[in-house]
């Protein structure tokens, strides 16, 4: 598993963006693009756009990706302003250190890494022995990992595994808060994400405001606001403490020692990269761990397929594979067969 930031320097970085980020809501014909590629709001000025924003203006004016991506700035801006003024809909816009980080719904429902963090890290504390494994900030999402050494099980003889959770969120509509079971291999270091999972959509009601760009002022009041819907995310945390939940996952990764690969493991992980949508560094990556392991079974797929994510410099994308480890779990018989014995 990726070890990321320390507990200390996740808390530093979340206190600065807390200061430097402001959010506004605007009428899309307030909004414009220039021909460098800015994101102009009236009465704020211009912002430099990420590519996720970019990308979030695209979808909204609904032009496709691969048209967006190849078009220069000024005939992207006089696309996107043709849209923006013609369908008009208020927009939320996220920005941290000056530039526009994303284009959203007025009816997004902004949860912040900040309030998060503050709502969970209390309960997480309150379990015994409890670690924070690994904790991240990335360009899309927020990361926090602990395990409860105290709730563990055994797949097969000396092979421990310890109980943990995975608590993770966006603020730019890169998917959902989410709260999942975390099961921690000490043979190897490597993280199983069960698809077990909360999740926690950012929809809320719409802001409801006029015409003119309007900043968002959020932290006391938005935590007043939404003091219900945190109390329900920690008590979610806390039901993740569960030595039952635990053993159930356990026992369907026992059962996956039992699942052999009856193709080629080439094969195999040819269809796997297929299924999951590898890129061919990721697969090979993948099978080399898979024929170290020697075990040509499910267990031993998702263990390469976990193993292979401490390789990965993206967190975000190593975290995908230890998802993917917790999907080969819960694979029907169906799929499996299609995966592994099917010729």
């Amino acid at each position: 598993m990726k070890t990321g930031k320390t507990l200390t320097q996740l808390a530093v970085e979340l206190d600065r963006q807390q200061s430097a980020k402001r959010d506004f809501v605007a009428d899309s014909r307030k909004l414009s693009l220039s021909d460098d590629g800015q994101l102009l709001i009236d009465g704020q000025g211009a912002l430099s756009m990420t590519s996720h924003c970019s990308n979030q203006v695209a979808t909204h004016c609904d032009i496709p990706k691969k048209y967006w991506d190849k078009m220069p700035a000024e005939l992207r801006a006089t696309n996107a302003n043709h849209w923006l003024h013609k369908d008009p809909a208020k927009r939320m816009i996220r920005t941290l250190d000056g530039s526009a980080r994303a284009f959203l719904s007025d009816r997004y429902r902004a949860l912040d890494n900040y309030d998060l963090a503050e709502a969970v890290l209390p309960v997480l504390q309150e379990t015994p022995d409890m670690q924070i494994v690994s904790s991240e900030l990335t360009d899309k999402r927020m990361y926090i990992k602990a395990l409860f050494p105290r709730i563990q099980g055994e797949v097969a003889k000396g092979d421990i595994v310890q109980s943990g959770v995975v608590i993770s969120n966006s603020e730019i509509g890169s998917g959902s808060l989410r709260v999942e079971p975390l099961v921690f291999r000490l043979v190897c270091l490597n993280g199983m994400i069960s698809n077990m999972a909360t999740r926690k959509y950012h929809v809320g009601k719409a802001s409801g405001i006029g015409e003119s760009a309007m900043e968002i002022f959020r932290p006391e009041t938005m935590a007043m606001t939404d003091k219900a819907f945190w109390m329900q995310v920690q008590d979610t945390v806390r039901a993740s403490v569960n030595q039952l939940g635990f053993d159930a996952i356990v026992a369907e990764m026992q059962r996956t020692k039992g699942m052999i690969m009856e193709v080629d493991p080439i094969e195999v992980v040819e269809r796997v990269q297929k299924h999951f949508t590898l890129q061919e560094s990721e697969k090979r990556g993948v099978l080399q761990h898979l024929l170290t392991g020697g075990d040509l079974t499910a267990y031993g797929l998702l263990n390469a397929l976990t193993r292979h994510s401490q390789d990965i410099e993206d967190y975000d994308r190593a975290t995908d594979f230890e998802r993917m480890g917790g999907q080969i779990i819960e694979l029907p018989q169906s799929q499996w067969k299609a995966l592994a014995i099917a010729a």
